[in-house]
């Protein structure tokens, strides 16, 4: 394994241990600018994981950085950018600790980049408890909260259920295959897709990969602890979490056993189908705003898995898309939710009456936010459901079961308006809005928020450039072997 390959990774561990030092030397009233230091680093990283290129090596790695790794690597760190400046706004919340809130969070990050580029079960596994530890300690880290310390414990359960699934699959697919790595799997695939033991250890791997993306029927979690953990930990579980969870099955279904991916169709539909229909109808009647993107998650994993079960690349294509917007829309709702309900206990959709005159900001970027993710153009959630629908049907004339499932994706649509549009309702149009108070918006949070409106817009009206780009890195996908060693932009290797 070239080790070099990993400086990323590296960076972001020691940037957060770093961190931990530097908070023995910060006085009490200055912590929490830290998290803005931590931003600033993460910045750097991310200009400067543009000037790595994939370079193909080695077959059997365990680790790859091919370019499926760098898309997800620099989305990855887009979204704790954004989740690290939220947190500076959430410090005041926090009786203690909001330094080792920061570090945990970097933490979280390395262990998605991990799994961007795990290429055998072993890292796998790793890097999701990785993901998972941290977020243990996340979702409960408000302990003053029974909310936060109830969101905790039933992360830590359905986690810990989900881990031991994955863990013992992990374990059935090297006792019958005798090898950890992708590749080398994929070579034996064929001669074990009809051994029962090897299909039940890959069911149970992807049991423990639902966890992470709150699909059917591991999902039930996400609403619970969304509503009970702290907003910037939500907001990083929402988007970080669930692209992980997604990278991590693109390549355990079209790297390590795509021969079995493409006998289990009729199962990623059904599983798709149910998840979709389960989180909208479940968000129709919800007034907490972020037990209501717990379940408009679960719709959302959904409409990916649509991506996944038409087993094309369009499908692979679309879901590197719709993740790229998603990442804007959610954390730029998410950050509106940080600001505005400073002083809100609940988090009651009510508490936005009035808000287009408190904020016009704050009131446009989340109705931005909501828009997007009913779908609606011009906005980037419109072009990803376009592309997951376009993909699924083409599939059509295989098999007529996609039709079904492309139907499925414009009735989960039709849907969310109500909820979605309901938000946008609370905002502009309140029958008995308070008194307009104007809410002090921190300069780094207008640069984040409009970031993030920018990434809607220009994903909304100029897709075309991100499309090539998604192109290109599930193109990694379909090569006879994964791609290991790294080269500058010079074109040097490492």
């Amino acid at each position: 394994m070239n080790y070099s390959s990993m400086m990323l990774e590296v960076a972001v561990v020691v940037l957060g241990l770093g961190l931990l030092l530097a908070d023995l030397w910060t006085p009490i009233e200055k912590k929490r600018n830290l998290g803005y230091g931590a931003a600033i680093a993460l910045a750097l990283v991310l200009i400067w994981s543009f000037q790595w290129k994939p370079v193909e090596d080695s077959l059997q790695s365990m680790y790859v950085l091919d370019g499926l790794a760098l898309f997800f690597k620099r989305l990855f760190l887009v979204s704790a950018i954004v989740v690290l400046i939220m947190s500076v706004e959430f410090a005041a919340r926090m009786e203690a600790g909001i330094s080792e809130f920061y570090a945990l969070i970097l933490f979280a990050l390395a262990g998605m980049m991990f799994s961007a580029s795990a290429n055998d079960f072993s890292l796998l596994f790793v890097s999701v408890e990785l993901i998972t530890v941290t977020f243990y300690v996340l979702t409960s880290f408000q302990r003053n909260r029974l909310a936060s310390l109830e969101a905790g414990v039933k992360y830590l359960i359905f986690g810990a259920l989900s881990s031991a699934f994955m863990v013992y699959g992990i374990a059935l697919v090297f006792g019958t295959a005798g090898k950890m790595n992708f590749a080398g799997i994929a070579a034996m695939a064929p001669q074990l897709a009809g051994n029962k033991i090897f299909l039940l250890g890959i069911l149970l791997i992807l049991v423990g990969l639902g966890f992470k993306i709150a699909a059917f029927p591991v999902q039930m979690w996400a609403p619970d602890v969304y509503q009970g953990s702290p907003t910037p930990a939500t907001a990083f579980l929402a988007v970080g979490s669930k692209a992980a969870g997604f990278v991590l099955l693109l390549r355990v279904l079209f790297t390590a056993v795509p021969e079995v991916a493409a006998h289990w169709t009729t199962l990623l539909i059904v599983i798709s189908i149910i998840t979709v229909l389960y989180g909208n109808l479940c968000a129709l009647p919800q007034r907490n705003l972020k037990r209501l993107l717990g379940y408009s998650s679960i719709a959302n994993a959904g409409y990916l898995l649509m991506g996944v079960a038409a087993l094309n690349d369009s499908g692979k294509s679309a879901i590197l898309y719709y993740l790229g917007g998603y990442v804007f829309t959610l954390l730029a709702a998410f950050t509106v939710i940080c600001v505005v309900m400073r002083e809100v206990e609940g988090e009651d959709i009510s508490a936005l009456a009035g808000l287009n005159q408190r904020s016009p900001l704050l009131a446009a970027a989340l109705s931005m936010s909501m828009v997007s993710l009913a779908g609606l153009p011009p906005l980037a959630g419109f072009f990803g459901k376009f592309l997951l629908l376009k993909a699924v049907t083409e599939q059509g004339p295989v098999n007529s079961a996609y039709y079904w499932l492309a139907a499925v994706l414009v009735i989960g649509a039709v849907i969310s308006l109500y909820y979605y549009l309901g938000v946008v309702r609370a905002i502009y149009w309140s029958k008995n809005p308070p008194k307009a108070t104007s809410i002090c918006v921190s300069w780094p949070v207008q640069i984040a928020l409009y970031g993030c409106i920018i990434g809607m817009l220009y994903l909304g009206l100029f897709p075309n450039r991100v499309v090539e780009s998604a192109n290109r890195a599930v193109a990694a996908l379909e090569r006879p072997g994964p791609m290991t060693a790294v080269a500058h932009a010079s074109g040097e290797s490492r």
